[in-house]
């Protein structure tokens, strides 16, 4: 069933999905700035204001979003709000240099072993995810030093998303996933002092997608 929270939810959802803000999103689209500002969603008067159909029709072309994707977006909308009362639960913690390192982690970017250090997330994390604290400023001004990312390996990873990638060579980088073919990954850096990059996909461990950041 839709409603007025459920939509401004899944408008809010479908911007992070592509790493934007609400404005963002809505000067993406062609629209004021302000469309999609908190203050716009209730009306002097208190009552709830709903997304004219053109502006949505506008944000999934924007972003070549189907409505079923966006109708997506609803249901899980309502599925968070189910579980959103649930304890935080602990997720293993796993710092940049030791992600790069051998033997912590399966072919498929998982950590292996006993006695990590555990981070409490939301109960939301599904299971296999686990934290990465950011080490540095190389992923400025989007994630500071200490930062913690919490990402899932089982995530299918999709244009638009932030990912942590980690390459044969043991480089482990958070950024943008611009594109993925069967021959290479192209990918936005975070920070706008460091280069985008382009890693031939046999150069590519694993990639999960950052689902949750502790800023």
């Amino acid at each position: 069933m839709l409603s007025h929270e459920k939509v401004w939810a899944a408008i809010d959802a479908l911007a992070a999905r592509h790493a934007l803000s609400a404005s963002g999103l809505a000067k993406k689209a062609g629209l004021d700035s302000t469309a999609f500002n908190k203050s716009k969603r209730q009306s002097v008067d208190g009552r709830p204001r709903w997304p004219s159909t053109e502006s949505l029709a506008k944000i999934m072309a924007a972003t070549g979003s189907s409505l079923d994707e966006f109708m997506g977006f609803i249901t899980k909308t309502a599925d968070v709000a189910a579980i959103k009362h649930k304890p935080a639960k602990g997720v293993p913690l796993v710092g940049f240099a030791q992600a790069g390192a051998g033997g912590y982690f399966t072919d498929a970017g998982f950590p292996v072993g006993q006695g990590w250090e555990t981070v409490e997330a939301p109960a939301i994390v599904p299971e296999g995810g686990y934290a990465l604290e950011v080490q540095g400023d190389s992923m400025l001004p989007l994630y500071r030093h200490g930062d913690r990312l919490i990402v899932d390996p089982n995530a299918m990873a999709r244009k638009g998303d932030r990912v942590v990638v980690k390459t044969t060579g043991g480089e482990v980088t958070a950024k943008i996933l611009v594109r993925r073919t069967t021959d290479l990954v192209e990918l936005h850096s975070l920070n706008p002092e460091h280069p985008d990059r382009t890693i031939p996909l046999n150069d590519v461990e694993w990639i999960a997608r950052i689902v949750w950041a502790s800023q």
